[in-house]
């Protein structure tokens, strides 16, 4: 068969299933934007500024309204009061889907499961980090040890210019892999300089403009060239480290003397061998590290 035709019968059915699939949707939601066929509203939407563009929305459509990018609708709710209002009940607890996520972590991980398997995850994980002093005083010695090894990596600058950023990031990524690992790297450490710049390197291209394509059409992802391939490579190294610590700890656990979380998880999965595995422990150590980057952030404006 021809080629060409080929591409205009898929392009046709694409086109045909995208208006069946938007029409449906916005049958059951209120008045809407309006889509354009496989692309959705995407080009009525300006990537580079969307909170802009969400609030002009608003103006029109009012402070809740539906979205389609590419073929996946999302529901946009704006404005203090509605979104107080929205989150005030477990119906909307869970998290959104995102492809690119789901293909690295398989639902795994406190930060991007849903259902019981996460209310479980959280409850486990906050009573564990709680026992080794997060959210209390007793953390502090942690902080405080960090704090000093910081001020001394920044005194080594002799006061010229610098970019401190990446110092700034490895304080609160040490502090995590002390209560993680039972251990803090020194900020010359391969392995810790490898994780950070793999993590780093992932929170740039999530939050780029291709990344929303991929994550919009997700049939195409497996098959397309681009940074979210290099996403997928990053996280697989990044678990393999992990995996390495956690069959390290399994070698000199002590039952009665948990030394870390990943102690307390090694534990765990003994007591409820037919819930918890090792590969669910370390999706949640990604998941530590990977809510590390909101702590990053903060201690960088903090200190500017």
């Amino acid at each position: 068969m021809d080629p060409v035709l080929v591409l205009v019968l898929t392009l046709s059915c694409l086109l045909l299933f995208s208006l069946q699939r938007q029409s449906s949707g916005r049958g059951k939601s209120p008045l809407d934007p309006t889509p354009l066929p496989i692309i959705g509203n995407i080009l009525q939407t300006d990537v580079k500024d969307i909170i802009k563009s969400f609030t002009n929305f608003s103006e029109v459509y009012g402070p809740v309204f539906t979205l389609y990018f590419g073929l996946k609708p999302t529901v946009v709710v704006y404005g203090y009061e509605v979104v107080k209002e929205v989150l005030d009940g477990e119906e909307f607890s869970g998290r959104g889907v995102f492809p690119i996520v789901t293909k690295v972590n398989n639902d795994l991980g406190v930060i991007f499961s849903n259902g019981t398997k996460w209310k479980e995850l959280r409850r486990f994980s906050l009573m564990t980090l709680r026992n080794f002093g997060m959210g209390k005083r007793s953390i502090e010695d942690r902080i405080q040890e960090e704090a000093s090894c910081l001020v001394e990596e920044l005194r080594k600058t002799n006061g010229s210019l610098c970019d401190p950023t990446f110092i700034l990031s490895c304080a609160p990524s040490n502090v995590i892999c002390s209560v993680v690992f039972h251990n803090r790297f020194d900020y010359k450490d391969e392995n810790f300089l490898n994780l950070m710049e793999k993590f780093n390197e992932n929170f740039k291209i999530l939050n780029s403009p291709w990344m929303q394509v991929c994550n919009a059409i997700p049939a195409f992802m497996d098959y397309l060239p681009g940074s979210h391939n290099k996403v997928i490579k990053n996280f697989a190294e990044i678990k393999s480290y992990i995996l390495r610590r956690v069959k390290e700890h399994q070698e000199t656990l002590d039952m009665d003397n948990p030394r870390d979380f990943i102690d307390c998880f090694l534990i765990k999965i003994e007591q409820v061998k037919c819930y918890l595995s090792a590969c669910i422990l370390c999706f949640n150590c990604l998941c530590f590290y990977w809510g590390n980057s909101t702590s990053q952030v903060r201690t960088t404006w903090y200190a500017i």
